[in-house]
């Protein structure tokens, strides 16, 4: 239809239409060009590639930088990191992320890691506990002094015992030992007695006996006892 209607007209008009027909494909093709030149100016360059408007990316150079391409090139901003938690006992920091992670949550006392609000003994005397901040907390034991000059430390045990009951050393020179409560003739002319660890400050440094000696007694003689 198009050729037969052209075969019509004169040859004048054929040639107005063909300009006419021309200039319209160069408008099209210079709108084109605009158009794609305009898309050209819409994207970024960055980390070796092209981003287009509206597209986000993080620097490879900085993993912790994100960007933003924009009709005005790339928008830039670093990233916050959150805290870690304050049990954080175990800390990575990989080369592809930004912030550290958090590994391992709990208390670590003397080279042991506990979870958290676990309870344990690391020694006899010695109950601790670790609480959700990650720091262990212990009470101690106060063990008080044994009634006896020579006590024993049992396995599992925190405190000392006295498997021989209370006593306390006769003299000075701690060459002889006695047992508390009843008086103890030590020789033939003294005799000595322990306290019973009941009476006040019995056990605050004092653990020799109180002796009393009989008047002109000698060691050979023996001791006359009165009832």
């Amino acid at each position: 239809m198009p050729q037969v209607c052209i075969g019509r007209l004169s040859l004048q008009q054929q040639r107005s239409l063909s300009t006419a027909l021309w200039a319209l494909l160069l408008c099209t093709q210079a709108a084109l060009g605009f158009s794609l030149a305009g898309q050209q100016e819409s994207t970024c360059e960055a980390n070796g590639s092209i981003y287009y408007l509206g597209e986000w990316y993080f620097l490879d150079s900085d993993p912790c930088t994100q960007c933003e391409c924009t009709a005005e090139g790339s928008v830039c901003a670093r990233t916050e990191c959150t805290s870690l938690p304050a049990a954080c006992i175990h800390v990575s920091h990989y080369p592809t992320d930004c912030c550290p992670r958090c590994e391992k949550i709990g208390c670590e006392y003397r080279g042991v890691v506990y979870e958290l609000r676990q309870h344990f003994q690391p020694s006899e005397c010695e109950q601790c506990t670790c609480d959700s901040d990650g720091i262990a907390r212990c009470l101690v034991a106060d063990c008080a002094p044994p009634p006896c000059v020579n006590p024993v430390y049992q396995p599992g045990k925190c405190c000392p015992e006295c498997k021989e009951g209370p006593n306390c050393y006769a003299d000075a020179s701690r060459s002889q030992v006695i047992p508390a409560g009843e008086p103890v003739w030590v020789d033939s002319c003294t005799k000595c007695r322990c306290h019973d660890g009941k009476e006040a400050g019995y056990w605050e440094g004092n653990r020799l006996a109180t002796c009393s000696r009989l008047k002109n007694c000698t060691a050979q003689q023996p001791p006359t006892r009165v009832h």
